[in-house]
């Protein structure tokens, strides 16, 4: 982006442009992560800047810090399984992985360690110099096989709080000063809490001990030989303080304009309606069904999944029914709708569509059956009770973002065999959810807060999530049929 001031980026583009960076990723990355997942041009290029500074650079700070700047569903997870490869065959054995959110520890955690995973990162078994390299998570590094590749997996907070208050078989700041440690800090952007902080604050937040930034800095700067590798979507360099953080840090920028140029992205369209908010929903289950038709008439095995986001998880005293909607009540009221839905609703919600995809919708299926009884019996079907899934951050064991099974049904909706066609969440999916068949995303409501033309928080993470649903769902026709 060219209003990044970085001089290392501007160093490793120039580099790039006049082709002095290694023209191939290394043989330890291409033979060891998972041949399902073929490795991008752009990813490529992440993984020899990577080499090239590590490796190569004469000027490379000591400890190495640096930052990766991927726009959302562009693999950074994968960039990160090669990372720890390439770095395990420079003689790294011991990795940290931190991220602010639980759930997207959970997700990262069965991606790595899973081999029954339909997204595991690795070649099964792992194979390096001729030896089989065991993966293997640890809560602290003492006693650790130094044959294998051992991950503690943790967030910013728990990381934080084990450092500060250690306890038994907990990592100290002990662990890190005679042994080489990576850290792999994802979701980066939350790390900078004393960096944003105002200017006369960060010195002393800096110092101040119950610190996430000051911590994760006393970990990578316990001996020169650490490593801390940051990625993140959204790294703030707007902020000119993190803008200085990161000028000799950042090495890649690979935006989401890129990611959608590069063809990896669907194409996205909003559709805007004035109609009441169940209603807005129905016309999204009309265009999912739409959908998973089309598919089928093209002999493809593709279940489109709709994200219906609310703005509130739990009802309060303050909450104000013109401005909120409480995801949970939201989805009761749906499902209840859903059962009882006829063909002649159907048939009066299409009367209101005149042009556009949803219109096409519409026609296809009254060509089918002019009454609408079949699609109503279809969505009746295709978004049940047990179709659906409400997930959030609030106490609630059977909602919780963090419930095993919630997590298993989240991070293989691509999967035939899971049957959820619909997620009801309100923050809990808008990082690190990881879902290439999220086709439709119905915002249920109509506030905005944005002040002085500057988006506000809710809006930004709007819009990462709708860099989640841009990922791009491969697919192949037969062209003969």
């Amino acid at each position: 982006m060219n209003d990044i001031k970085s001089e290392l980026l501007n160093d490793y583009n120039a580099l790039s442009k006049r082709k002095k960076l290694p023209q191939a990723v290394k043989d330890v990355i291409k033979d060891n992560l998972n041949p399902k997942f073929s490795i991008r041009d752009y990813q490529k290029e992440a993984f020899i800047r990577l080499e090239k500074y590590i490796e190569h650079d004469k000027n490379r700070n000591s400890p190495i810090h640096l930052l990766l700047q991927m726009a959302t569903g562009s693999g950074k997870t994968l960039i990160m399984a090669g990372a720890i490869l390439h770095l395990y065959q420079l003689g790294y054995r011991n990795f940290i992985f931190f991220v602010a959110s639980k759930n997207v520890l959970e997700k990262t955690r069965d991606n790595f360690l899973n081999t029954h995973s339909a997204k595991y990162l690795f070649k099964s078994p792992v194979n390096i110099n001729n030896q089989q390299i065991n993966i293997c998570e640890c809560d602290n590094f003492d006693g650790v096989n130094t044959n294998d590749i051992n991950i503690c997996f943790t967030t910013t907070q728990r990381l934080h709080s084990r450092l500060n208050e250690p306890s038994e078989n907990s990592l100290t700041y002990e662990d890190f000063e005679n042994k080489k440690i990576v850290l792999l800090s994802d979701e980066a952007h939350h790390l900078n809490v004393a960096t944003k902080g105002d200017k006369g604050k960060q010195q002393s937040l800096f110092k101040e001990e119950h610190n996430w930034e000051a911590t994760a800095m006393k970990v990578l700067n316990a001996n020169p030989d650490n490593v801390m590798l940051e990625f993140s979507a959204t790294a703030e360099l707007h902020n000119p303080q993190i803008a200085a953080k990161y000028a000799d840090k950042l090495i890649y920028d690979y935006p989401l304009k890129s990611f959608y140029v590069d063809r990896y992205s669907k194409d996205v369209h909003i559709l805007q309606s004035t109609m009441p908010v169940l209603e807005r929903a129905l016309l999204a289950c009309v265009l999912s069904q739409y959908r998973l038709h089309i598919f089928a008439d093209h002999k493809i095995n593709i279940k489109p999944v709709i994200m219906f986001k609310a703005n509130q998880a739990n009802r309060t005293t303050k909450t104000d029914d013109t401005k909120v909607v409480i995801s949970s009540e939201f989805k009761e009221k749906f499902l209840n709708k859903i059962a009882n839905i006829s063909g002649s609703d159907l048939l009066g919600l299409s009367s209101n569509i005149a042009q556009g995809v949803l219109a096409k919708a519409f026609a296809y299926f009254i060509s089918k059956d002019a009454t609408c009884e079949s699609l109503a019996l279809q969505l009746q079907s295709a978004f049940e009770d047990d179709k659906c899934i409400l997930v959030d951050s609030s106490p609630s064991v059977s909602t919780s973002v963090y419930k095993k099974e919630n997590q298993l049904l989240l991070n293989s909706l691509e999967n035939p065999d899971n049957p959820i066609r619909a997620v009801f969440a309100v923050k809990a999916l808008d990082e690190g959810w990881d879902v290439l068949n999220l086709f439709d995303i119905v915002r249920l409501y109509n506030t905005r807060d944005a002040k002085a033309n500057k988006p506000g928080t809710a809006t930004i993470s709007e819009a990462q999530l709708i860099g989640r649903g841009a990922r791009y769902c491969p697919f192949t026709i037969n062209e003969e049929s």
